[in-house]
Formats: C-alpha cells, structure tokens, sequence
C-alpha cells in the first residue's frame, strides 16, 4: 500500500522541464471527470466506469516532451512497467486517476494513483503509478517482456506477443 503522504510522481526523460509532485501539490493540478469502458486481457469488460484524475495532456503541457520523445515508460512502486506510445496518452486518451466511482481508489486496485488508457488493455493503466518517463524508441514493460502484446488493442485482441 501507498501512503499519500509517503507518494510522489516523477515525469523524466526527453523532457524540456522536468517536474516531480508530492500528493498535495499533485492535487491541486486540474482534475476532470471521465466515463469509460475498459477491458481486461481475461478477456472482461465493465462499461462506463467514472473516473476522476489530470489529464497526460496537462501534464505534458508542463513538462514539455521534446519532439524526439515517441513513448513513455510509466512506472509504479512495486517495480512494474509498461511502455506506450506517446500518441496513446494525448488528445484526451490519458488521464492519471486519483478516484473511482467518486471515491479514492482503493489500494487493490492501485491506490492513490493509477494510470488510466482505457482504449487498451488494462494492464498499461499501471497501478502505483509513480514514474512517467518520456523516451525516443518502444521499450517492453514488465508484461510485455513476459509475452504480452507490446500494444495491447482490445478491438484487435493483441493479447500476445504474435496476436
């Protein structure tokens, strides 16, 4: 379990400003309200799920990834990584999540902060997020070093590294 008070992002790499937030200056960044399906590589889904975090689009306004940065590394507290394409956390398809369905995010389920990409598999949405780092090339992540998909698109059903 992650503490608020103990918990802290960091977002590095090919960046022009590179920033790092305790819980209470993360809190006061812009939040907004999302509703989303997301699906699991169990092959589950849960439709309109709500919630609550700041947009990959404010945060990459702040840090300002340099052009040569093609994807990102997000890292948790537990030692796991996934890997995602730059273009997969803009235009409003990312967000770093603080609450669900109006309540904090239980640590089960990656409390207090967890990447949120529903437009893929669940498990780039990494729990304990406390690490963004912006990188020139793809990089597998801890499932994808495992045989999972270095995608991971649930409308094509790229669970496996040949899917």
């Amino acid at each position: 379990m992650v503490d608020t008070n103990d918990w802290s992002l960091k977002v590095s790499g090919l960046v022009e400003q590179p920033l790092h937030w305790d819980w209470e200056s993360f809190s006061k960044l812009p939040n907004m309200e999302v509703t989303k399906d997301i699906h699991c590589v169990t092959k589950w889904s849960k439709l309109d799920t709500k919630w609550t975090g700041v947009s990959l689009d404010v945060i990459m306004k702040l840090v300002n990834p340099k052009n040569s940065a093609t994807h990102i590394l997000a890292f948790s507290s537990d030692g796991y990584s996934t890997n995602l394409p730059r273009i997969d956390i803009s235009e409003g398809k990312a967000w770093i999540a603080t609450a669900y369905d109006g309540a904090e995010i239980p640590p089960e389920h990656g409390g207090p902060v967890r990447l949120l990409i529903p437009h893929l598999y669940f498990w780039k949405s990494a729990k304990w997020l406390d690490e963004i780092k912006f990188v020139d090339h793809d990089e597998p992540g801890f499932w994808e070093t495992r045989g999972y998909h270095m995608y991971g698109d649930p409308w094509k059903e790229q669970r496996y590294t040949h899917d």
